[in-house]
């Protein structure tokens, strides 16, 4: 048994065996005299004549019932406080033993994650109490499967960033070794090494942003957002890159928008999905930008395009960090756009969600709360 368990004992015991010892006091102290009760049953004495008069034994039986009437006495204070502390050391040993092991098997259930157990759960060891303590083991298991599930997306993101930064530093290294070795070719390797390093300085300026918004080191959360302007900029370089695959770019916007957030972070994740929309939209394609208010009163902000969609397995997925669509595996990136605009969409209290139109393509709809 634990230090918890002596403690749980001993207050327990003690206030019970006080109570007890209080109580055989108190009746013990105000216990009627026995002398008192035997003194009920006789008769009031005779006046003197009469009671000289009267035979001493006239009219009196050999034996008076006050004279054989036995008063039941209190038994004295230690039995009581003895047969007290008895009953009172068993139930407190059981009242111990039922606050202090679901305590002790979360000691023990800490003490697993801590060297690394995540899989570690107590939910079951505790279902058949309905107190605080069983509340307290569930939310213990909701928090070892959230680090659990952390664990993991951190080290699948360290293996795809390992994988993904591979290869352009073995480019970088293999245009270097030509280099030296041909140097009539330095003009077309210098491109590849600066296409490269931008590839590298694109990958690591993102992993940072997603990091940051992991974290919660994002700042300036609650400036005041012109969304027109900032959709307004983002469809007319969409157009510009839609321009090369002729794919029109349809805008439809409220006469305002009112959200609160950071500028920088907003006009990130709509980007990103923006332009995803334009990269998987075919030639001839259109890519539609609208805005307007839900039945929550919050403002919904549709991209669409006509690609040719999301395999429904892989509508959750495209959201992770890494994570590229099979449909869309002959488009360069990293599969980091969506993923920061979760990120940032949450950071700002809202949802981002994605579904297949029934006409062809993809449907993203970021839900964003309004500005009080």
């Amino acid at each position: 048994m634990g230090r918890l368990f002596w403690k749980f004992f001993f207050v327990f015991w003690m206030a019970q065996v006080l109570t007890s010892f209080g109580v055989g006091v108190a009746i013990w102290t105000l216990r009627p005299e026995p002398q008192a009760v035997q003194m009920q049953d006789v008769p009031p004495p005779l006046p003197g004549e009469a009671q000289e008069m009267m035979p001493s034994n006239a009219g009196m039986p050999d034996n008076p019932p006050h004279r054989h009437h036995h008063h039941r006495g209190i038994l004295p204070p230690p039995l009581p406080i003895i047969a007290g502390s008895i009953v009172s050391l068993i139930f407190a040993a059981l009242l111990a033993w039922y606050f202090a092991r679901p305590i002790r098997n979360l000691r023990s259930a800490f003490e697993a994650v801590a060297n690394g157990k995540l899989e570690t759960r107590i939910g079951m060891a505790m279902d058949g109490r309905k107190d605080e303590l069983a509340d307290l083991g569930h939310d213990f298991d909701r928090m070892a499967s959230r680090l659990q599930s952390l664990m993991e997306a951190q080290r699948r993101l360290l293996h795809d960033v390992s994988h993904e930064l591979r290869s352009p530093l073995a480019r970088l290294q293999a245009a270097t070794d030509l280099m030296q070795q041909q140097p009539e070719r330095a003009p077309e390797l210098i491109a590849r090494l600066q296409r490269d390093t931008g590839r590298i300085d694109s990958l690591v300026g993102e992993l940072l942003t997603l990091a940051r918004l992991d974290s919660g080191m994002a700042e300036r959360m609650n400036e005041s957002v012109d969304m027109l302007e900032i959709i307004d900029y983002i469809a007319q370089d969409a157009r510009f890159e839609a321009d090369a695959k002729q794919c029109a770019v349809d805008v439809t916007l409220p006469d305002y928008i009112d959200i609160r957030g950071n500028h920088e972070l907003l006009f990130r994740a709509i980007e990103n999905v923006v332009r995803n929309a334009v990269l998987h939209s075919p030639p001839g394609g259109r890519v539609g930008i609208a805005v307007s208010r839900d039945a929550n009163a919050r403002w919904a902000i549709a991209v669409t395009d006509s690609g040719s969609g999301v395999a429904p397995a892989e509508i959750e997925k495209i959201f992770e960090p890494f994570f590229r669509s099979q449909s869309g595996a002959e488009h360069s990136g990293y599969g980091l756009g969506l993923a920061i605009t979760r990120r940032v969409v949450q950071a700002h209290g809202g949802t981002v969600s994605a579904t297949n139109r029934s006409e062809g393509g993809l449907s993203v709809i970021i839900s964003l709360p309004a500005a009080d």
